[in-house]
């Protein structure tokens, strides 16, 4: 990937661990895009990636190196969609986060008014199990991911209006 300059796919480990054997995966992810990367010693590759379009796993192989080959469906990008003014609180909370930690925090451009945006920005930022993040991510409908993250952030106490 390195190489061809090329994404990699990247799921959830849903049992086993990053390195040896195999590890089972969730069935959907998000194509990793390389934007920096520094070999410190022989054989251990860092890596800054960029997550890109979502995709479904079809079908998947083990070669002989041990490292998974899938082939996969990309998922369509969901259109703009205005953030509803019910939501309004979750793009207040990630524009404080770039105020605090600087508009690096989330690749520009930053789109504050946009559902699907705020949504997804919403769902990398928040202390949520992996099986919840992993849920959020297969959503098609921001609407329906806004709905699910206001739940959570009202049951953690935040306040939100």
């Amino acid at each position: 990937c390195l190489r061809l300059q090329q994404p990699f796919g990247v799921c959830m480990i849903l049992e086993g661990r990053e390195v040896g054997s195999p590890a089972s995966h969730a069935m959907s992810g998000t194509l990793a895009h390389i934007t920096e990367c520094d070999m410190e010693q022989l054989g251990l590759i860092n890596l800054v990636t960029r997550g890109g379009q979502r995709f479904r796993v079809l079908r998947t192989e083990v070669n002989r190196q041990g490292l998974i080959l899938g082939e996969v469906t990309l998922m369509d990008e969901e259109p703009a969609l205005d953030l509803p003014a019910q939501y309004a609180a979750c793009a207040r909370i990630l524009q404080a986060v770039v105020r605090e930690h600087g508009a690096t925090v989330f690749h520009e451009p930053h789109r504050f008014a946009d559902a699907a945006w705020v949504g997804h920005r919403l769902s990398e930022l928040l202390p949520l199990p992996l099986a919840i993040r992993q849920s959020l991510l297969e959503l098609r409908d921001p609407l329906a991911r806004l709905a699910q993250l206001r739940g959570y952030l009202e049951q953690g106490g935040v306040p939100l209006d």
